[in-house]
Parts: C-alpha cells; sequence; structure tokens
C-alpha cells in the first residue's frame, strides 16, 4: 500500500511513520512543514497526483492552542484549509483520508463522555479551526475518516510527561489543575489504531484515546509515580488560579467516548497507565 503522512516529523507522525515503515507492504511518503505546506492547495494536489496513494494520513496541524487566538488565519489555514485540499487530493488518487482531531471541538460542559454524535462547540480558535478541518474532509466526497484523540503525549516532541519529569528536578513545588478533565493518549498506541482505521477504510467519526479519565493534577502524580518519585510534590490548582492566565479557554470536560469502535467490535487501547510507565522508561532511560 502507497501511503502518504503529513506531519512527519511531529509526536504523532513520527509514530505513524515509524509503525508504517516496520512493514515491508507499505510504501510510504513521509513530509513534514519544511517540504510540504498542507495550506498550499497546488503543492498538495501535485503531490498527491504525482504519489498515486492508496491511503493519505493527516498528523499536521497548528497545535500552539494559545497562539491560535492570535493568529487567526494561521490557524484556519492549516487546520481547515489544509484538510480540504488533501481531501480534495486524496478524491482525485482514489485515497482514503484519516484526518486528526482533536477533544477542543467540544465546550466541555457535558457532565459525562462525549460521543462521536454529540453536538459540538468548540471555545477556541484552534478548536474551531479544527472543526472546520472535519467539516471539509467529510462533506468533499472524499473517503474519509477523522480521528478526535485528547492529550496527546509519547516520546517525541514536547508534551506533559516530559514538562513532568523536567520540573521534577527542579526543588520547587509542581502546581497542576484539577478542573480540568481527559484521557491522556500515547501517540504509539494512537498510531496503531490510526493505520488500522486508515488501511480498514472505516469511514466517518471516531474518538480514539486510551482509558481512564483523569485530570491534569492527577496524571502528573502517575507521571512522578511512575518513574519512581514523590508523587506528593504535586499541588491541585483551578484553572483560574493560573498565572498568567491561558488566553484560550480549555473544555472543562475533554474524556471522550470511544463508542464508534466499541460498537464495532473493535478493540479499545489499553488503560493509560500502561503506556506511561513503558514512556517514562524509555525518556528515563535516553536521558
Amino acid at each position: 500500500m502507497r501511503v502518504f503522512v503529513t506531519g512527519s516529523k511531529g509526536q504523532l507522525g513520527r509514530e505513524v511513520v515509524e509503525l508504517l515503515g516496520a512493514s515491508p507492504h507499505h510504501d510510504v511518503l513521509a513530509l513534514d512543514l519544511d517540504e510540504l505546506d498542507i495550506s498550499d492547495r497546488e503543492r498538495v494536489l501535485q503531490v498527491c497526483g504525482e504519489w498515486e496513494p492508496d491511503l493519505v494520513i493527516n498528523t499536521a496541524a497548528f497545535t500552539a492552542v494559545d497562539a491560535c487566538e492570535e493568529k487567526v488565519d494561521l490557524a484556519f489555514a492549516v487546520n481547515a484549509l489544509g484538510p480540504r485540499n488533501l481531501a480534495e487530493g486524496a478524491r482525485h488518487a482514489g485515497a482514503h483520508l484519516v484526518h486528526i482531531s482533536t477533544d477542543y471541538v467540544f465546550d466541555g460542559k457535558s457532565p459525562v463522555p462525549y460521543l462521536e454524535w454529540d453536538r459540538t462547540g468548540p471555545l477556541s480558535v484552534y478548536g474551531r479551526s479544527k472543526l472546520g478541518g472535519e467539516t471539509e474532509v467529510l462533506s468533499l466526497g472524499t473517503s474519509a475518516t477523522v480521528v478526535r484523540t485528547s492529550w496527546l503525549c509519547g516520546r517525541h516532541g514536547a508534551n506533559m510527561v516530559k514538562t513532568v519529569l523536567r520540573l521534577a528536578q527542579e526543588d520547587r513545588p509542581l502546581r497542576f489543575v484539577d478542573d480540568q478533565r481527559g484521557c491522556p493518549t500515547f501517540a504509539d498506541d494512537l498510531a496503531t489504531m490510526v493505520v488500522h482505521l486508515g488501511i480498514s477504510r472505516l469511514p466517518g467519526v471516531f474518538h480514539v484515546t486510551n482509558q481512564g479519565p483523569t485530570t491534569w493534577y492527577g496524571f502528573a502524580r502517575d507521571v512522578l509515580a511512575a518513574a519512581g518519585r514523590d508523587a506528593d510534590r504535586v499541588e491541585a490548582i483551578t484553572t483560574a488560579d493560573l498565572v498568567p492566565p491561558r488566553p484560550a479557554p480549555r473544555p472543562a470536560n475533554s474524556v471522550l467516548d470511544n463508542a464508534a469502535l466499541r460498537l464495532l467490535g473493535v478493540p479499545l487501547l489499553a488503560d493509560y497507565q500502561e503506556p506511561l510507565e513503558r514512556t517514562v522508561r524509555y525518556l528515563l532511560s535516553s536521558t
């Protein structure tokens, strides 16, 4: 299978490329921003036309949530127009498109986990731009899958696990909010499901996270415990206590029910504690 991966140097992109590259059955074209700006329609169509992929996996995005509040045009160019271009290119090539989206398409006011069919209502520019990307991908007549995920972390790039381990080396309290709730998701586990959905050409919206909801405070404690360090160093604060306050509002409830996978009988990703321990071991051994 010929697979075209965008955002190939990001947290998820690197795991997807590594997973595909381990199989002799796939021929992979992996491009990152320095090689392809997905908001450039002509270039996207050129690549799809020349490569003629069977599967396109879009992990490229402008994910700096607070910066999106100021760089609105850039957010929509990358997160909404970019997926439109890829959907058009995939349609011309006869390829299936897997597009990665986010829990930020919801307002976080639900008292229960969000189903794939629940009403969206993003609070931030980032969330609105990502919802725009979903709309483009699902409305252009392309064979497509939208994967919503949350709280991404792993071996590569900047993420919560690395932040907690770094801060734990400093002699000061670790303060994390205890009023934002979600499901940590590890990039290597997510990559496995993304590739499965793409190869199977399963259409529609899927929520894909590791299992087990927590708060950022609880997750920080879990990171320290996995590293064999004192979890009681972590102090709980509220979002209102953050100094300086974050420009972009965050959904208070980001827990995604993986209902579409469950109803189709697809095995869900493991509880987040399992990949957390694996990731912490990797990070500590590589320092």
